[in-house]
C-alpha cells in the first residue's frame, strides 16, 4: 500500500495566490522525488467546533483560511528518502520559495493506507 503525508495549515486569506504559486513549486518537488499525487485545498466549509476542529487545531484567525492538503507516495520508504532530498533542495529554501504562512502553526503527520477504494 501507498503512504500519505497529511497537512493542515491556516494561510492568510490575502496570501492566496502566493500560497498558489509556493504550492506549484513544492509539488514539482515532491513529484520529481518519487511522489504519485499531491493535492491543495483551499477551505470553504471549514466550520469552528466546540471542543476541536481544523481551525481551532491551527489556531486560525478570522482572516486566515485552513488549508487542507496531502501527498500519496509508492511507499514510506520513497517518501522517507524524499524528504531529506526537499529539505536540502534550494527550490525550498526560504529565500527562493518562503512560507507564505505560519509554519509553526501547520499540522503535519505521516499515515500508512489501510483502505483505498
Amino acid at each position: 500500500m501507498s503512504y500519505v503525508d497529511g497537512f493542515v495549515a491556516a494561510v492568510p486569506t490575502v496570501n492566496k495566490e502566493k500560497y498558489i504559486a509556493h504550492a506549484e513549486i513544492a509539488a514539482e518537488m515532491f513529484k520529481d522525488f518519487g511522489a504519485i499525487k499531491v493535492v491543495e485545498a483551499w477551505g470553504s466549509d471549514v466550520p469552528d467546533g466546540e471542543i476541536t476542529s481544523f481551525p481551532m487545531a491551527v489556531q486560525a484567525e478570522d482572516n486566515e483560511t485552513v488549508v487542507f492538503s496531502w501527498v500519496v507516495w509508492p511507499s514510506k520508504e520513497v517518501r522517507d528518502s524524499a524528504w531529506q532530498k526537499i529539505i536540502e533542495d534550494p527550490r525550498m529554501s526560504p529565500e527562493n520559495n518562503p512560507m507564505p504562512f505560519d509554519g509553526k502553526r501547520i499540522i503535519y503527520g505521516g499515515f500508512e493506507v489501510i483502505l483505498d477504494k
